[in-house]
C-alpha cells in the first residue's frame, strides 16, 4: 500500500485500508446476490454502511481530519477549492425506471 499525504498520516491510512478491505471484502459477494430486486439491495446496502460506521467508521474519520490537515497545512486547499468552482462535480442523470 502506498503512503499517504504526510508520514504522519500513513500510519492511518494503512490501518484504515486493512480495515476497509476487509469490509469489502464481505461485502462483494453478498451483494451481487442482493441485486435481485430493489428492497433486497437496499435493505443489504443499509445493514452494510451500519457495518462500515462500526468497524471502519472511526479510523476513517481520523485519517481524513489528519489528510485535510495535511493538505491545508501545503496550501494544499485552496488549489482544490478553485478547481471545484472551475469544474462542478454534477450528478449524473437518473437512469431511466424499466
Amino acid at each position: 500500500m502506498s503512503q499517504s499525504l504526510s508520514p504522519e498520516c500513513t500510519p492511518l491510512k494503512k490501518e484504515y485500508d486493512s480495515c476497509f478491505n476487509s469490509w469489502f471484502e464481505g461485502y462483494l459477494e453478498p451483494a451481487v446476490a442482493a441485486s435481485a430486486s430493489s428492497s433486497t439491495r437496499s435493505a443489504y446496502s443499509e445493514r452494510k454502511a451500519e457495518e462500515f460506521q462500526q468497524k471502519c467508521g472511526k479510523i476513517w474519520e481520523q485519517y481524513k481530519s489528519c489528510v485535510q490537515r495535511a493538505v491545508k497545512e501545503r496550501g494544499l486547499d485552496k488549489l482544490l477549492q478553485q478547481a471545484r468552482e472551475e469544474n462542478p462535480l454534477v450528478e449524473p442523470p437518473t437512469p431511466p425506471v424499466k
